[in-house]
């Protein structure tokens, strides 16, 4: 497999070259990505997780910008809630499958739950994973993943590929993801819970002093939640230095993302949340479906930076990820 190159934004944002360049590693419980001697994220598709997540996520000069719990515990201002938001990952939080019988459900949930770890809970397994494309500026891999039930039934297959790029300044995950109903007539369930998430690292939540901001200019919970926005993005002080992490919704994608995101360290794009969900939604009551055979592409950016918003170009970067070009 080729490296999906985005040549636009190597162009722009010209890296510093390395002599070892991106590096992608697999081994059987994690995928590892490299810049130079850097790590910069483990993929985490071992046989016990929920579903796939990347930790550490850490921004040029080893900042960790994502939080460590529960993976790693006595991080500065930990926190211990919400066990499902591991770092940075994909899903949604109900899944009506039409005709399988659900012998395990989440109370409030009419499908299958993806987001959380309640008792019920649904799996996204990673059940093949492509040799890993390695190079100087960028690097890739893609996994073959099944969404399952509980209990072991299969709801949907996908596809996944994940592609590091160094940006010098900054480094960002690309992620094309194709859905595909493979199995029946699928449903994607109106809840806030989804989809494309990150929690961020606990020293930069807005309580600890820190703060995020969308496209639009909108600053933190009481503005963002619940409102669409092709990005968000979440910045603070980590271990003295100003450093963040900012979430891309494609303008390709469709449904767009309306912004699951929170002042205690959650920012999460969802595509399929409704009017029961989200309040800039109401009067939208039509649920996102996929026939038997059908499939859902969607692509996401995770731009690892330093500095605020405004320093780290978040918005002329967005402006180049969308048109990418490759």
């Amino acid at each position: 497999m080729k490296p999906l190159l985005c040549s636009t934004l190597l162009l722009c944002f010209t890296p510093v070259l390395r002599a070892d360049g991106v590096t992608v590693t697999k081994t059987k419980d994690t995928i590892e990505f490299k810049i130079g001697k850097d790590l910069v994220s483990r993929y985490h598709i071992g046989e016990n997780v929920a579903k796939p997540y990347f930790w550490p996520m850490n921004a040029p000069g080893d900042i960790p910008v994502t939080r460590a719990w529960p993976m790693k515990e006595g991080e500065p201002k930990e926190t211990k809630d919400h066990v499902h938001q591991k770092s940075a990952w994909f899903c949604h939080g109900d899944i009506i499958p039409e005709g399988l019988e659900l012998k395990q459900k989440i109370k409030g949930v009419e499908g299958v739950d993806f987001w959380s770890e309640a008792p019920g809970h649904g799996i996204i397994a990673v059940v093949s994973v492509d040799e890993p494309v390695s190079g100087n500026r960028a690097g890739s891999v893609r996994t073959k993943n099944e969404w399952r039930t509980a209990d072991g039934q299969k709801v949907l297959d996908e596809v996944r590929t994940i592609q590091l790029l160094d940006l010098g300044v900054a480094r960002m995950f690309i992620l094309e993801i194709e859905l595909n109903a493979s199995v029946c007539n699928l449903t994607f369930g109106d809840t806030k819970e989804g989809s494309m998430g990150v929690r961020v690292n606990d020293e930069i939540t807005t309580k600890n002093g820190g703060h995020f901001y969308n496209a639009g200019g909108k600053v933190d919970e009481k503005e963002i939640w619940g409102n669409p926005s092709p990005w968000c993005d979440y910045f603070g002080s980590i271990n003295g230095k100003t450093a963040g992490i900012a979430v891309f919704d494609d303008p390709a994608n469709k449904p767009g993302a309306v912004w699951h995101a929170r002042g205690y360290g959650l920012m999460a794009a969802n595509p399929f949340g409704r009017d029961k969900s989200f309040p800039s939604q109401k009067g939208n009551a039509t649920l996102f479906k996929l026939a038997k055979g059908e499939n859902l592409k969607l692509r996401y950016g995770i731009l690892l930076h330093t500095g605020d918003t405004k320093d780290a170009k978040v918005d002329a970067i967005y402006e180049v990820f969308k048109k990418k070009t490759d």
